[in-house]
């Protein structure tokens, strides 16, 4: 299909409806149809079946279970040196740089604000101004689950609602403000590098976003501010979530505590616990050296 056909269609795509009803066959435990579904995904897509902790695929209850199938125990291994960023999943790392004041890069001459994706919590915002980012897109074939850069504790979740574009190379390149149209949930926590936001991007087929500490996911109609109630502490490399089929997580950090580590460039794949960064030495303020 050529280009701007595609995304023609992204605009007139009932976007919620067609992902309501895909959810519904994904969640199917008809053992024909969860089957039919899983062959059809595996002839399509190139899934690596050895590295997940069941293998056979058509053991798993349903299409979603076996899309949010879990890695070997041990398989990543969580970069551990003093102060290291580690990466949150398994993807291509589409964008990673500088916030400039309150504009990041989405696409070559393509950016979105802060504001926007964090839903106009224009307070919050302030925090990341010129801060850094990353990007990370998860293709289907990936592992889908999202686990945590660094130790944090929770300090608020917030959901957006909005439309479900697909998250795609092409839709990153033509559609504006793809990120802040589409349903995303922020998950915002205090680390050793100060405040940290933890993006997960909704798309077109996505089931739903689920986290550890939300025991349903959210499908409200404005936006949704959860203040959290409980002592919730992550370490690095624990789950926090994953996506019912795939999209984007973009990471948020504030002004000068992270250092990206030079050779990492966008496009580079990236699998989860690898090195993205370190902490500004939290004493001394002046970065590690590579």
């Amino acid at each position: 299909m050529p280009k701007h056909v595609f995304i023609f269609l992204q605009y007139f795509t009932p976007h919620h409806w067609l992902t309501h009803f895909m959810g519904w066959l994904a969640e199917s435990e008809t053992p024909w149809l969860k089957n039919f579904l899983i062959k059809r995904f595996l002839k399509r897509y190139a899934v690596n079946l050895h590295e997940a902790r069941i293998e056979n695929p058509l053991s798993y209850s349903s299409f979603n279970q076996f899309f949010i199938r879990q890695l070997k125990p041990a398989l990543r291994t969580i970069c551990k040196e003093p102060f290291a960023v580690s990466s949150p999943v398994d993807g291509t790392l589409t964008q990673i740089g500088s916030i400039q004041t309150n504009q990041l890069l989405q696409a070559k001459n393509h950016y979105y604000d802060l504001e926007g994706i964090l839903g106009n919590e224009k307070h919050l915002a302030k925090h990341f101004y010129n801060g850094c980012y990353a990007t990370f897109y998860l293709a289907p074939q990936n592992y889908h689950r999202v686990h945590m850069p660094l130790d944090g504790q929770l300090e608020q979740t917030i959901y957006i609602p909005g439309r479900l574009f697909s998250v795609n190379l092409i839709t990153t390149d033509y559609v504006p403000r793809l990120f802040s149209r589409n349903e995303r949930l922020v998950a915002v926590f205090n680390t050793e590098a100060g405040k940290m936001a933890v993006i997960l991007v909704g798309a077109m087929i996505v089931g739903n976003i689920q986290t550890t500490w939300l025991k349903q996911p959210l499908r409200e109609k404005k936006i949704f501010v959860i203040p959290t109630q409980q002592d919730i502490k992550l370490s690095q490399g624990a789950e926090l979530g994953y996506f019912k089929v795939g999209s984007t997580v973009i990471l948020l950090f504030e002004k000068s505590r992270i250092i990206w580590t030079p050779s990492l460039k966008a496009s580079s794949m990236i699998h989860l616990g690898e090195r993205l960064g370190r902490i500004n030495d939290p004493q001394s303020k002046k970065p590690y050296e590579y």
